[in-house]
Order: C-alpha cells, then structure tokens, then sequence
C-alpha cells in the first residue's frame, strides 16, 4: 500500500501537516469537519502539497520531520519539489 504526505492550508495560512493512503479521502474529511480537529472551524481549507513517500513507517518519519520544520522552511517545501526530494532521500537513507 503506497502511503503520501501532504500539507493543508487553512483559511488563516497554517499548514496542518498528514499522512494517508488516499489523499483526495483525507482532504474530503477535513472539508466536512472529520478530520483533524486542529482544522476543524478553520474556514476554506486548500489542499497546498502531496507526494508520494512510499510505506507507511517512512511517511510517518516524513511526516514527523515536517512537523520539526519552521513556517518558513514548510512554505519553501511547498515550493521547491527539489527540497522535499532531499528530505525523502535522506530518511530513506537513515
């Protein structure tokens, strides 16, 4: 089962950070109030980055890096495909 991390981004520009195997699922339940209640009363909701990271263990180590980051460094991730390739190869690596 092929597991993604992604970041969403709420109306008042905070990127709430996850993982799943189906990304499009995942986004419909925090659009409906179900899914994290850290999102929950947020306003519009935009699916802002997901990618593919392979098994469940290393998305869940990508996904606690990402959490590590600052806001700065997320917006850049977001931006730059060639960062979020560097952190998935260097845990793949650990």
């Amino acid at each position: 089962m092929c597991w993604f991390v992604y970041l969403i981004r709420s109306a008042d520009n905070r990127l709430y950070t996850g993982i799943t195997t189906d990304v499009e699922r995942r986004f419909a339940e925090h659009q409906s109030g179900k899914g994290a209640k850290a999102l929950r009363g947020k306003g519009e909701l935009r699916l802002a980055f997901a990618r593919e990271v392979g098994d469940r263990s290393l998305a869940l180590r990508v996904e606690y890096q990402i959490k590590q980051l600052t806001k700065r460094q997320k917006e850049r991730l977001v931006l730059e495909d060639e960062l979020f390739e560097a952190l998935l190869s260097e845990l793949k690596n650990d």
